[in-house]
């Protein structure tokens, strides 16, 4: 049997979930972290996610929720069953600081994943993370610290339409890598997008067709050359 958790009182107001109903709160001391990760569907278990398995009216002051209370509001008074509820229909309450962190993490990862998957469509080059920073500055996108960055990119290059040129296209390229880099080249080709027709050929060399986001077509370029030492040849595909 497990320990039971406990918390830092004086910290509690920090890190809580907090739920109104029935008009009444309900709030858990959570790990924020694994509480944003909990809410976006990621492996976590629920009591990774509680720092104390209890619940409270009050957490800064120390007053637990009463069994008779939990039991007419949730019908149960398992501190458990009532936190999983609390923590998928209640609020989480970060820090300003804590908040502020976990945007800036996002942010990042969706810049990184529009200039992977987006391009200007006059140049067909993908647009620097800089120049994409500021537009989203200019557009003034909020960046949502409980959704996946993958499912807030669409969303955010709507929004970017109407200060940045940007197309989400993409490309495909032929690639032939010698025989004595084929074997080791392959993997890292997969994980730059869908391989559409491929054959080996007689000479043990590897001819395929890949299908990629545009904004990675240089970044492929560099890793065969670095990999094949410039032996391999790549022909963009029209």
């Amino acid at each position: 049997m497990r320990p039971t958790k406990t918390f830092d009182q004086e910290r509690a107001q920090f890190n809580l979930a907090r739920l109104r109903r029935a008009g009444g709160n309900y709030e858990v001391v959570i790990d924020p972290d694994k509480a944003i990760a909990y809410r976006e569907g990621r492996s976590v278990d629920l009591d990774e996610v509680l720092q104390a398995q209890q619940v409270f009216f009050d957490a800064k002051k120390g007053e637990h929720a009463s069994e008779d209370r939990m039991q007419e509001v949730f019908g149960t008074v398992e501190p458990l069953v009532v936190a999983k509820t609390i923590l998928e229909k209640g609020e989480i309450q970060l820090t300003a600081e804590h908040r502020a962190k976990v945007r800036e993490e996002k942010l990042k990862r969706v810049v990184q994943l529009i200039a992977k998957n987006a391009c200007d469509p006059k140049s067909k080059l993908p647009h620097p993370p800089t120049r994409i920073r500021n537009a989203m500055d200019e557009a003034k996108v909020r960046i949502d610290e409980f959704k996946k960055p993958e499912d807030q990119v669409n969303d955010i290059i709507k929004a970017l339409r109407p200060i940045l040129p940007i197309s989400v296209e993409s490309r495909r390229v032929a690639v032939h890598v010698p025989a004595t880099h084929a074997g080791r080249m392959y993997g890292a080709l997969q994980s730059f997008g869908t391989i559409t027709q491929e054959a080996w050929q007689n000479d043990g060399s590897w001819k395929g067709t890949l299908e990629l986001p545009a904004g990675m077509v240089q970044e492929l370029i560099d890793k065969v050359n670095s990999m094949t030492h410039g032996a391999a040849t790549i022909d963009m595909v029209k």
